[in-house]
């Protein structure tokens, strides 16, 4: 590992640290995406606080953190699978633990798919579906993430064996960081996303 990967792997920290959800809430003078609802500051929150289009937004910036360190390593330093696998991780710890933020980020799932798309399109093709298929049939965008995240290893170990441990530990985190989902969801109390009250 040479010494611009290693600056690389600092980026990737740091382009995660980046909220687009707190930012955009600061412009736009909203409260801090941290302070209601899920307490998240994710695409899920947005979208019930300031919309569509906002929350979009957020997705596709948290999407792009995920894939340019990986693509900017791919092609001007040639990485190697397991550069590839820290650049990658470093990138999610930063949007968990965004240093601009006092530490306290979002999930992750957006930038982990990011990360994993660019690695694999076919992958992101699977992963999509899944998601969808499982909010579509429950309801519940956080048990379409939780399934999403225990499946996913298996497509990759199958069809990118290379890249199976880092699948292993995204989805691990993912699931930690869906802990009070998951605990509602046992209880009963987890909001289906079309009882959700969204702003239009």
């Amino acid at each position: 590992m040479n010494t611009n990967t290693l600056i690389l792997i600092v980026f990737s920290y740091l382009i995660g640290s980046i909220s687009s959800a707190i930012l955009i809430s600061q412009y736009k003078n909203s409260p801090d995406p941290r302070s209601y609802g899920s307490k998240n500051p994710g695409a899920t929150n947005i979208l019930r606080k300031l919309g569509k289009k906002t929350a979009t937004i957020v997705v596709i910036f948290d999407i792009l953190k995920g894939i340019i360190p990986i693509w900017i390593g791919s092609v001007f330093l040639k990485i190697n699978s397991l550069e590839t696998e820290i650049l990658a991780l470093s990138t999610y710890i930063g949007h968990i633990y965004p240093i601009f933020f006092n530490f306290r980020g979002g999930k992750g799932v957006a930038t982990a798919f990011g990360s994993l798309s660019i690695i694999s399109i076919d992958i992101a093709g699977i992963m999509i579906t899944t998601w969808i298929s499982s909010i579509l049939i429950s309801g519940y965008v956080s048990l379409g993430t939780i399934i999403t995240s225990f499946i996913t290893p298996i497509y990759i170990c199958c069809m990118h064996p290379q890249f199976t441990a880092l699948s292993i530990i995204l989805s691990l985190l993912i699931l930690i960081r869906h802990y009070d989902n998951i605990m509602r969801l046992y209880q009963g109390q987890e909001i289906k996303i079309w009882h959700s009250k969204i702003k239009q």
